[in-house]
């Protein structure tokens, strides 16, 4: 005998309206967009986490003094920054022409204000 006959039906009708359904409990203030928006870059901090612990190597740490311990912390930081920058540039092979073409990625309004900076004419136009 099948199990879902045990179960009342009105209690599987009432959990159906909430199939393929996602919900967020929380205490903060928050507005619900920014709960979502919240929620939905949480992977990146997992994902910098998984990096820095594995590829990266931040632990284990077998170092006895203070200075030790933070300077190993800084260089994996820093190791961390460069992989982050090296994975925003972009390197892109064009089937047809066999070109490679090099792309930055702009994420933040902070990256979106130097991008002038990153135009050939740019440079060519202010040193030359």
């Amino acid at each position: 005998m099948p199990i879902v006959s045990e179960l009342p039906r009105i209690k599987i009708k009432e959990d159906e309206q909430w199939d393929g359904l996602k919900g967020y409990l929380t205490n903060t203030e928050l507005s619900p967009q920014e709960v979502y928006h919240q929620y939905s870059c949480f992977w990146s901090i997992e994902r910098a986490f998984r990096i820095t612990k594995g590829t990266i190597e931040v632990r284990p740490m077998f170092h006895f003094t203070e200075r030790r311990i933070e300077a190993h912390v800084c260089i994996c930081f820093v190791a961390y920054k460069v992989y982050k920058e090296l994975e925003r540039i972009l390197k892109i092979n064009l089937p047809i022409s066999g070109q490679t073409v090099n792309k930055t990625m702009f994420f933040t309004e902070s990256h979106k204000e130097i991008v002038f900076l990153f135009d050939d004419d740019f440079w060519e136009n202010h040193l030359g």
